[in-house]
């Protein structure tokens, strides 16, 4: 699964790279981070009708990580949903109806995750890695998002709709499998137009979903990830004596 991520590139950075026509207020007010987590705000890359024109733009926009479905009763079934398998995204009532019509990309510089220690291994803690492009490039996770209705507030609340985000995942490629049996879903450029095209249904974007992922490099990196209120560029320090008899 991917649980944490890091995304700390300016916004500006992010819409050279992605296209964007339009960078919502509210993502420009979202500080970098090196420790996203689960129902953070989150910045995506979607293609939406403007509000004014009609016309569809290409737009950052702010999301919280975990999809709320529209029918959730409250908001903290998105707690349960950070991820979506691509064996079953089509499938599943959560996320069917996203992946058919509201995809997005979640830009990242990388995601971490943690290996469990072999039976025989002296430490019993898991350690954490940091596993990002070799070359320093921006990721585009491929993600979905949904809007959800909060009954409790009024019509002319800004606050009634709560916008959520889901990353999709894969088996591990060979090179990270000792790691982790899953990985986030990386989309080559060649397919971002492709995936936030709303024109292009369910069958279309499952294909897409075949892609290569980019060349990842794995870095050990310090238990100082595991806490949430870290978050800063010394937690992509590599670790001086990992707990792994690989490293």
């Amino acid at each position: 699964m991917c649980g944490r991520y890091a995304s700390f590139r300016e916004d500006q950075a992010l819409a050279d790279e992605f296209a964007v026509a339009v960078v919502a207020d509210d993502v420009r007010l979202l500080p970098p981070s090196w420790n996203v987590a689960p129902t953070d705000g989150v910045r995506m890359v979607v293609e939406r009708a403007d509000r004014e024109t009609g016309e569809i733009t290409r737009q950052l926009r702010l999301a919280r990580w975990g999809l709320v479905p529209s029918w959730a009763k409250d908001p903290s079934v998105g707690n349960r949903m950070i991820n979506a398998r691509v064996e079953s995204v089509a499938d599943k009532p959560a996320f069917a109806r996203p992946f058919a019509q509201r995809r997005a990309l979640i830009p990242a510089d990388g995601y971490y995750e943690w290996r469990k220690p072999s039976p025989d291994a002296a430490a019993g803690r898991k350690q954490p890695y940091y596993i990002h492009p070799s070359d320093g490039s921006v990721v585009a996770l491929a993600g979905l998002y949904e809007f959800w209705r909060d009954p409790s507030k009024a019509d002319d609340d800004p606050d009634r709709w709560l916008v959520s985000t889901t990353i999709l995942t894969r088996p591990a490629s060979e090179p990270l499998a000792f790691i982790h049996d899953r990985q986030p879903v990386m989309l080559p450029h060649a397919a971002w137009d492709a995936w936030l095209d709303p024109a292009v249904d369910a069958a279309g974007a499952r294909d897409l979903l075949a892609a290569d992922p980019p060349a990842l490099e794995p870095t050990p990196v310090r238990p100082l990830v595991n806490a949430v209120r870290n978050n800063g560029p010394d937690l992509l320090v590599p670790d001086p004596s990992p707990d792994d008899e690989s490293t």
